[in-house]
């Protein structure tokens, strides 16, 4: 009997020797695993996530003239973006609107319920500017001069500042990509004019602000819309159709590819 008994006191000892720490909740355990995955190297994508992205700005985000109703750039670049390593599903949310211009963004920026799309951004994709340039024109249409192109560029830059801001404000973490501006008078004339140098400087203003910010990347699409020959245009020979926010979203994959979406998304993230 007292050998039986000596058995049993052994036999306990060596199962409370063998019992592991009790893993109370999900949360403890997916931090041992960041912990292993970071002890053997892998890369943050090796876990697919949801993937919040949220467009702002004007008509261009909005996708004002896709006879396809794709969304615009937008739709189809998020569309995408489910073919990322480290994308599990997307979650986007067009809040862009035609005709917006920068002031305007930034009231919006004000309301609460768009801070907290701001917030919980991975991605934001914005165009912005357009509208901006055309309030000067529709302002002094029968008597155009530079002049109150480069006083609005002035003041559209300090509007830049801001947007930065806030967005940087509300959410520090999130990439943030941007379009430069086309020129559509090409359409009219192919010859040099005042107005190619004006969208020139306005976008070196939008890229320079953009790369200061050390998390966003900057996405030219002027040579896309030099001329109508590759019927890139729709009716109102203004916005992209169909073929040219192809064209947009082709562009926009590229230069996120050129700008180091890897390194942008901290590991997260990659093509």
């Amino acid at each position: 009997m007292r050998r039986v008994f000596m058995v049993l006191i052994a036999f306990s000892l060596f199962l409370s020797g063998c019992q592991r720490e009790p893993v109370n909740t999900i949360e403890s355990l997916s931090k041992r695993q960041e912990l292993a995955f970071t002890k053997w190297d892998i890369p943050g994508y090796f876990i697919p996530k949801r993937i919040h992205v949220i467009g702002l700005g004007d008509s261009l985000t909005q996708g004002v003239g896709d006879e396809l109703k794709k969304d615009g750039y937008f739709g189809r670049v998020t569309s995408k973006m489910n073919e990322w390593r480290g994308v599990k599903d997307v979650d986007a949310d067009n809040l862009a609107k035609r005709g917006r211009r920068s002031d305007q963004l930034i009231e919006q920026l004000a309301k609460q319920d768009i801070q907290s799309d701001v917030k919980r951004a991975d991605l934001i994709y914005l165009t912005i500017g357009g509208n901006d340039i055309m309030k000067v024109v529709k302002s002094h249409l029968f008597n155009l001069k530079v002049e109150p192109f480069y006083v609005e560029l002035g003041k559209f830059e300090n509007r830049l500042d801001e947007l930065f801001s806030i967005i940087r404000a509300l959410n520090s973490d999130a990439i943030i990509i941007v379009a430069g501006l086309y020129n559509p008078i090409t359409l009219v004339t192919d010859e040099s004019n005042e107005f190619v140098d004006i969208i020139d400087d306005w976008n070196e203003a939008i890229e320079v602000r953009t790369s200061m910010d050390g998390k966003a990347c900057f996405v030219p699409v002027i040579d896309l819309f030099d001329t109508n020959e590759n019927m890139v245009y729709h009716t109102d020979f203004f916005h992209p159709n169909a073929k040219g926010y192809d064209a947009m979203a082709e562009r926009y994959l590229a230069e996120l590819k050129e700008c180091g979406l890897l390194e942008l998304s901290d590991g997260e993230l990659d093509m």
